[in-house]
């Protein structure tokens, strides 16, 4: 194994560490309209390293942090890291996707917009089709919610880790690329 594969799975463990800490951290609060809904910045290493490593390697790295958070801090089980691995890697996958074709920073802004529609998109369909099977809820009950509750979560969600990488990335990104060898 070459010495900068080494270096990119050592970062990739790296930010899958930092993304669990989020996760339990006090950064957390509960959308006041739905308050099993709660928001949590654990996307935001995530979204590091797909900008840095590329689409797929964010994807690969959301599927190994959403299990290991679902074994170590999560209540939701397995539904809950189906829906974190699907939103996540639609959120990670296109921003990084959208920024590997032009890397500026105008393109990650551009690619992070699209992204958290994208997510919001996702997970409306997902709650749709998955909240019945998991919570045994009606679909009338999910449709109530969708409006005042879980469209505007998903985008609140996605739109802040966003906005959050992109002053992280703005101020450290060069950094980040160096310390990652890509750059």
């Amino acid at each position: 194994m070459t010495s900068s594969k080494i270096k990119q799975i050592t970062t990739m463990g790296i930010l899958v560490a930092i993304s669990i800490i989020l996760v339990v951290s006090p950064l957390r609060f509960p959308w006041p309209i739905a308050p099993f809904l709660v928001y949590e910045p654990g996307d935001v290493p995530i979204l590091i390293g797909g900008f840095i490593f590329g689409p797929v390697s964010g994807i690969i790295l959301t599927v190994i942090t959403s299990v290991a958070q679902s074994l170590t801090v999560g209540k939701d089980g397995v539904f809950g890291c189906i829906m974190h691995i699907l939103a996540t890697s639609t959120l990670v996958g296109i921003s990084a996707f959208v920024y590997s074709k032009k890397k500026t920073f105008k393109r990650a802004i551009f690619g992070c917009v699209m992204g958290s529609i994208a997510m919001t998109v996702v997970m409306g369909i997902l709650n749709l089709a998955l909240d019945p099977i998991f919570y045994g809820m009606t679909l009338d009950a999910i449709i109530k919610l969708m409006v005042p509750a879980i469209l505007p979560f998903n985008f609140m969600k996605a739109a802040l880790n966003s906005l959050i990488f992109l002053i992280i990335f703005k101020s450290a990104g060069k950094i980040l690329l160096r310390i990652a060898n890509k750059e």
